[in-house]
């Protein structure tokens, strides 16, 4: 039977020579409802997720299981259109794989977008928020087991032990806040909670989760951000906000609301990155 590694790399070959040449340096995964940016890549390559060897497939809708490859802004990048998750029944090691697979192909930085409930006071739906921090309430982290350095995308990366001050890149967040200015909003810093789903949080846990001081809550992201900072790849976060969390709206929570939140705005975050893009492409080529 062949190593999680080498599963990794046959997935990466596989997708590699798709692609036409194309080397991207910049990753870029959306979350529910907000697949558009994929669709302003120019000269696109498009694997569905099932074709590719070993990677697990998306089942919740607003997650198209797509890899989109091609230029933004000008850039080579590589996009998820759709990621997995915890409670679709996935593995942690499945819910990550498709991160080491970008990691083999080159990327230096990632952009994670994620539909979010919003929980600090003045968020409001359809807002964007950059990710300044999270909180891992899953339960479990995505490196537990034998450590691989091997996947390791810049010296010093793979350790099985590593610094997590930093998890998402204060440059590239302020990148992030100089785009948006531009576009003509203003983006706010939050601190993310993950939780492992599928069901929404009750009102008192997002009264604990409040004092524990996050501002969002979601259930994607931060096995994705611990992967690609062990392997060394920079992490830029980005919440849409698509509902307030338990307790704090007037209506009850559902997926159709949270999909249609995320839809309102997506292509507002299209604008975003693809003005963002070329920005994060300089600073990794550095």
């Amino acid at each position: 039977m062949s190593s999680y590694f080498d599963r990794v790399g046959e997935a990466a070959a596989f997708v590699r020579a798709r692609l036409n040449g194309l080397k991207p340096r910049v990753g870029i995964v959306l979350g529910s409802g907000l697949g558009a940016a994929a669709e302003a890549v120019r000269d696109a390559v498009v694997v569905p997720y099932g074709e590719i060897p070993n990677f697990p497939q998306s089942t919740v809708v607003g997650h198209s299981g797509r890899l989109v490859a091609g230029e933004l802004g000008g850039v080579p990048v590589v996009v998820m259109q759709g990621r997995v998750h915890y409670y679709e029944g996935y593995t942690p090691a499945e819910v990550t794989f498709p991160m080491r697979v970008l990691g083999a192909l080159g990327i230096r930085a990632v952009v994670l977008t994620n539909a979010a409930g919003g929980i600090a006071e003045g968020l409001e739906i359809g807002q964007l928020v950059a990710l300044s921090d999270h909180i891992n309430f899953m339960g479990w982290n995505p490196l537990t087991g034998p450590n691989e350095p091997r996947f390791a995308c810049i010296p010093a990366a793979g350790l099985r032990f590593f610094d997590m001050t930093e998890a998402y890149s204060n440059e590239l967040r302020g990148l992030a806040k100089q785009a948006a200015a531009e576009e003509g909003f203003a983006m706010a810093e939050g601190v993310y909670l993950a939780t492992p789903g599928p069901s929404f949080e009750t009102p008192a846990e997002i009264r604990a989760f409040r004092t524990l001081g996050a501002t969002l809550v979601g259930m994607s992201t931060v096995p994705e951000t611990i992967v690609a900072r062990h392997m060394g790849i920079e992490v830029l976060g980005i919440s849409c906000v698509t509902n307030l969390a338990a307790g704090l709206g007037a209506t009850q929570l559902s997926h159709d609301e949270v999909f249609e939140a995320g839809r309102k705005v997506e292509q507002r975050l299209a604008r975003l990155l693809e003005r963002l893009t070329p920005r994060i492409a300089e600073r990794v080529a550095e």
